[in-house]
């Protein structure tokens, strides 16, 4: 199959210029065969708790505290510029868009918009990402720009301009066409020389598996029960009612000279933590955030969990500003100008968290000149300090 692949591969290679060519013609005909499809990574998500957690608290730490949005007051119609925006936020329901893509985003590192109308946009609907599993669901030109979308959907398929179509595509790999979430490295197995390493999260599941099994086997042991020169008659009747007593586990009657009963007990040579503990390990490193560990983990000091947060933060920031921009640049800027308004100059921005009131620096300045001489203490020295430094200024301590 391999060598009719490649054959292809160079038939197509042949009949496209190579000049300012940036996708091979064999990916612009047969797309591009993902080793983990939408569908499995759905799976996991719905199925493994682990997984779950990863993807919800990266995506509420996200925009699970919802956002504002603000406009250049220097521009002329900005007030205009800022109902606009606010009203079709409320009319789409963007918030509750945004919980939806951003757990999407996590997971798969992709989520696609459908713009009901291209030329005046006024909703918005996510599609399921089971619909773009298909090889060629993303169709692209030798250049690697996006030149339609295919979408199959259970019995329904349709095709898609891409200015209809708002692609959140996180993290894209190798000029690949859709992004990269923190699922996919679990679900992918390895390939070394030859041999094939499953996938972390398949042999997480092996092990869940088999715990169940083994709790099942040794919790109700197989016994052995002896009676010694026992008639076959009375060993009937002896086995009848061994049989009907309510305890886990197989029973046997054996007919010896000592009566007996022999428990199968499990080998405690046969010791796995560590091997156990590195593979749970690797699932908790590929979902990149602390915070399952630090509810399960025993001995995680305060500073220590404030470092593996920190450390977090870091992932939540970077998806913050990319859902942002995205929404400024595909969704933002076109109902400005789809209302008679300059998008430039309007400058909408989209910010996380509660609005907050703008405090100016010689708002500050006052204050503290009003605590000095009132008596009132209404800001402390060090919080001034702190407020300044947070400000760009560059302060030493007073070393006497």
């Amino acid at each position: 199959m391999s060598v009719v692949v490649n054959k292809l591969k160079e038939f197509y290679g042949k009949l496209q210029n190579s000049n300012g060519v940036l996708l091979p013609a064999w990916r612009q005909v047969y797309g591009e065969n993902r080793t983990v499809t939408f569908n499995d990574i759905i799976t996991a998500y719905t199925r493994d708790p682990s997984c779950k957690a990863f993807v919800d608290f990266l995506a509420d730490q996200a925009v699970g505290a919802g956002f504002y949005t603000t406009v250049d007051e220097e521009y002329v119609r900005a007030e205009e510029a800022k109902q606009v925006i606010d009203d079709f936020n409320e009319t789409v329901n963007l918030d509750e868009l945004m919980q939806i893509a951003a757990r999407e985003i996590v997971a798969s590192g992709n989520s696609f918009w459908l713009k009901n109308e291209t030329d005046h946009l006024h909703d918005l609907k996510i599609l399921p990402l089971t619909g773009f599993d298909n090889p060629t669901a993303i169709k692209r030109n030798q250049y690697g720009q996006v030149t339609g979308y295919n979408y199959a959907y259970g019995d329904v398929k349709t095709s898609f301009a891409p200015e209809k179509i708002v692609h959140f595509r996180w993290n894209p790999v190798n000029f690949s066409a859709y992004g990269t979430g923190v699922l996919q490295v679990l679900l992918t197995e390895l390939c070394f020389n030859g041999e094939t390493r499953i996938s972390f999260l398949e042999m997480k599941a092996r092990i869940e598996k088999i715990m169940p099994e083994i709790f099942e086997k040794y919790a109700g042991p197989d016994e052995l029960w002896i009676f010694a020169g026992a008639s076959d008659e009375k060993l009937a009747e002896y086995q009848k009612l061994i049989k009907s007593k309510p305890k886990a586990g197989a029973r046997f009657v054996y007919n010896k000279p000592e009566a007996d009963i022999k428990t199968v007990t499990l080998d405690p040579r046969a010791r796995y933590e560590a091997y156990i503990d590195h593979i749970l390990n690797q699932v908790y490193l590929g979902g990149q955030t602390p915070l399952p560990k630090l509810f399960i983990t025993p001995g995680f000091t305060e500073a220590s969990a404030r470092a593996a947060l920190e450390i977090a933060e870091r992932k939540v920031m970077a998806l913050q500003r990319f859902i942002k921009r995205t929404c400024e640049h595909e969704i933002f800027n076109q109902v400005i100008r789809q209302a008679g308004l300059d998008s430039k100059k309007a400058n909408c921005r989209l910010n996380w968290g509660r609005e907050k009131p703008e405090v100016k620096l010689e708002d500050l300045i006052k204050l503290a000149e009003i605590s000095a001489t009132s008596g009132t203490l209404y800001v402390r020295p060090e919080e001034v300090r702190k407020n300044l430094a947070k400000s760009g200024f560059i302060l030493w301590e007073n070393k006497t």
